[in-house]
């Protein structure tokens, strides 16, 4: 569905199937469509103009499948997004509704939030019992995301330019709270949530921008793990039920 056919897709695709090796988007986008059924009310917290900015196809697909697709975010942007059912373009803590949650997803959003608590509690209140939350985000100790944390916010696009071609509109700050599995486990048992299911994944996409950089990331990888060693730039992926 994400990439068609092996023989017609684009040399990314080809190199990274070639090495094995899938990106965290695929593991996260597989993991939101094994929990979205026909009956799930969907609640997207801090998702911009998009769902799945790698995977329009599945986007559509899913928020075709649910029953109910909420987008909440703060930003200007989800006032673009073509896929939710309804928008509420403010904070997750400052949204209310009669509605509650089979599934709540944060996708690359959880880096950003200022007031961990209150963002706990606040999907708490709207996330079902038995309802989970999907967390997929960035791993503070990552290379990366160190040298984002040091390097002056001014900075920032300039570079994510270069690396990824991403707009400005797309460069948010940092806060990285809510960035260690710990501190998500703790944050989350705290209001009332379990860890049911938690992964690193393996991030070679710094410089998949580049043939040749994308090959020495994966040859890298894939020698780190051939000798039972964690490749050093990694996101997170938990999922927590509610109690």
């Amino acid at each position: 569905m994400k990439y068609g056919s092996a023989t017609h897709t684009g040399w990314g695709p080809r190199m990274r199937l070639r090495f094995g090796y899938f990106t965290p988007d695929d593991y996260y986008e597989a993991v939101v469509s094994r929990l979205i059924t026909p009956t799930s009310k969907w609640l997207d917290v801090g998702c911009g103009r998009n769902i799945f900015p790698s995977n329009e196809r599945l986007a559509r697909t899913l928020a075709s499948r649910s029953s109910l697709l909420v987008g909440v975010d703060p930003d200007d942007t989800i006032e673009e997004n073509p896929f939710v059912h309804e928008r509420a373009h403010t904070a997750v803590e400052d949204y209310h509704t009669h509605h509650t949650f089979d599934v709540v997803t944060l996708r690359m959003a959880a880096e950003h939030v200022a007031s961990p608590d209150g963002t706990a509690a606040a999907l708490a209140r709207l996330t079902k019992p038995g309802g989970k939350v999907v967390v997929y985000t960035i791993n503070r100790w990552s290379p990366v995301p160190i040298v984002t944390w040091i390097v002056p916010f001014a900075l920032h696009h300039p570079v994510k330019r270069v690396l990824w071609g991403s707009e400005s509109r797309d460069t948010f700050p940092v806060e990285y709270r809510m960035n260690t599995r710990r501190s998500l486990r703790r944050l989350f048992e705290t209001h009332g949530f379990h860890e049911a299911e938690f992964a690193y994944l393996d991030d070679c996409r710094t410089l998949g921008r580049f043939r040749s950089t994308l090959f020495l990331e994966l040859a890298m990888w894939r020698l780190l793990h051939s000798m039972g060693v964690t490749y050093p730039e990694n996101c997170l992926l938990g999922i927590y039920e509610r109690r």
